[in-house]
């Protein structure tokens, strides 16, 4: 039987094997070393695993990766801070009395929890509580009101700094802070598209949107709320983001940074509870955990895959399928449609170090396709029937929301992120431009 087929031709059986046990609902850290473990003992030799203390080592001593639990611990933080109560009332007082105005307000105060907290469940489920009430309150259409919320929640996953990229940039080979940069045009098209689309749905269905009653002109009160809101998130979007993009620090060291500023942060809203930071600290460790568990499991599996010649016979297939763009949208494809059944990390550690190599022998620019998939990641989230956003958002809405309302809510947001994706793809200098234009600066 083990004769039938090639080694290699077994290497994409247990690939298969994997999908399948993951779909299963078996907790994939532990499938990733498992199936590892039973392909590789049956077709390599158990000496073969001598190579996988040292490729853990190489992951636990990896400085790149401390700054996954330091942003992960900063945006519970910040989410204990009350900083998003805080923005989304002082937003609605901004926006309100333009139609449509408190949807603008959840996407303005989405990228901006994305760009300090970056933590989606956190997000998603906070506007939920807060914000969606307060909109089925004022007569706007729960599909709008949903999908606004859970794609606003996600934009944690593209916005700098995102664990996404931090974790990408880690598998691909290109520095974060370039990641970083090169992830803020496309985040601003993401951003720019979804206001477009809210203003033009209130202008084509008025009825979908409404107004709110609120102040309409400025004053000292007005003033000093929106400052005393905004300015502390913008001050700690300067302080992480700027540190990185001026050379001063690395993306761990301004994560470190960040951390300082949460708490500082959380100790003016007196928030800054030992409640609060217990909970933070189990927070971070399980969820750094998990990622770090995945992680391990990923080396083994690809470990195994790459000693079967895995990787040769997918990139053989990839090489005789056509051209450089066949791969890009091929990969793509495979990425957005494992999108609807696995998580981000499965599909991080899983997928992207096969198609990598591929990527490199096509000679594409790994900092913009890192971009590409970083945007059909944050996709995923979104998609149904498994995106986690929905979930997040279900579990927080009022009964009288439907899971086919949320469904419906999301898809003309789902479009609008894939028309972004095509644009992304065809013309790169989108997402090339302002890593180049720094370069030269920086060089200058």
């Amino acid at each position: 039987m083990l004769a039938i087929f090639s080694l290699e031709i077994w290497a994409l059986i247990m690939f298969v094997v994997l999908m399948f046990t993951i779909l299963l609902g078996y907790p994939v850290a532990f499938t990733l070393g498992a199936i590892a473990l039973l392909f590789g003992s049956i077709f390599l030799d158990l000496s073969f695993f001598n190579l996988l203390p040292m490729r853990i080592w190489g992951i636990m001593t990896n400085f790149t990766l401390l700054a996954v639990p330091l942003f992960i611990f900063m945006g519970v933080i910040l989410e204990k801070s009350g900083l998003a109560e805080d923005l989304l009332e002082t937003m609605s007082l901004l926006f309100g009395r333009l139609r449509g105005g408190m949807i603008l307000s959840i996407i303005l105060v989405g990228t901006l929890l994305a760009a300090t907290t970056g933590v989606v469940g956190a997000t998603v489920v906070t506007m939920g509580v807060i914000a969606l009430p307060t909109l089925l309150k004022n007569g706007y259409a729960p599909d709008l009101a949903t999908g606004a919320i859970a794609t606003a929640g996600t934009l944690g996953q593209i916005v700098p700094p995102s664990i996404v990229l931090i974790l990408l940039g880690d598998i691909v080979g290109v520095p974060v802070g370039r990641l970083f940069i090169g992830a803020i045009v496309p985040s601003l098209l993401l951003i720019s598209l979804y206001i477009l689309y809210v203003v033009i749905r209130a202008w084509i269905n008025p009825q979908s949107v409404s107004k709110v009653a609120t102040v309409t002109t400025w004053d000292k009160k007005l003033l000093f709320r929106v400052i005393k809101s905004v300015f502390p998130a913008l001050m700690l979007i300067i302080i992480v983001l700027g540190s990185i993009f001026a050379g001063i620090a690395t993306p761990t060291e301004s994560a470190a940074f960040g951390v300082i500023g949460a708490l500082l942060l959380a100790l003016l809203h007196q928030r800054l509870t030992w409640k609060n930071l217990r909970y933070a600290m189990e927070h971070t460790t399980r969820l750094t955990s998990m990622v770090f568990l995945i992680l391990i499991g990923a080396t083994a599996f690809g470990l195994v895959f790459r000693g079967m010649g895995g990787d040769n016979l997918v990139h053989d297939i990839f090489a005789h399928a056509g051209s450089q763009w066949g791969f890009i949208v091929s990969s793509l494809l495979l990425i957005f449609v494992l999108g609807f059944f696995l998580d981000f990390l499965e599909i991080c550690f899983i997928v992207i170090p096969i198609l990598i190599p591929i990527a490199s022998f096509f000679e594409i620019d790994l900092l913009w396709f890192t971009i590409l998939i970083a945007v059909n990641l944050q996709t995923s989230f979104l998609t149904p029937p498994f995106g986690f956003s929905l979930f997040y958002l279900k579990a927080v809405a009022p009964p009288t929301i439907r899971m086919s309302t949320i469904y419906r809510g999301v898809m003309p947001f789902v479009l609008l992120q894939i028309f972004a994706l095509i644009l992304l793809a065809v013309f790169p200098q989108i997402t090339l431009w302002l890593p180049n234009f720094i370069d030269s600066w920086l060089q200058f």
